[in-house]
């Protein structure tokens, strides 16, 4: 992927936060990733405006039934890391 540099502006105590924990040569790669986060948010945040003109707001139900779906599929990802993790104390 093709990079140019640009000039940004950013609270200082924040960017030197940032290159603590990611390093002066993570530094770009950090703050493209965040870029990149907060478009995908926006994006999903006009596609949940264009689907509560749809269908109507979602309700509170609704909501808890994503977040319990997610919370499954949370946990079912865990399990199956947790399982093809190798047992160290075996060898």
């Amino acid at each position: 992927m093709a990079t140019k540099k640009y000039t940004v502006t950013l609270p200082e105590d924040l960017a030197e936060e940032i290159r603590a924990e990611v390093g002066s040569g993570g530094f770009s790669r950090y703050v493209a990733q965040a870029i990149e986060r907060q478009r995908e948010r926006d994006h999903l945040h006009e596609f949940v405006g264009w689907w509560e003109g749809e269908h109507g707001e979602v309700t509170d139900e609704e909501l808890a039934g994503a977040e319990a779906e997610r919370l499954a599929v949370q946990r079912l990802h865990a399990d199956r890391k947790a399982r093809s993790v190798p047992d160290r104390k075996a060898g």
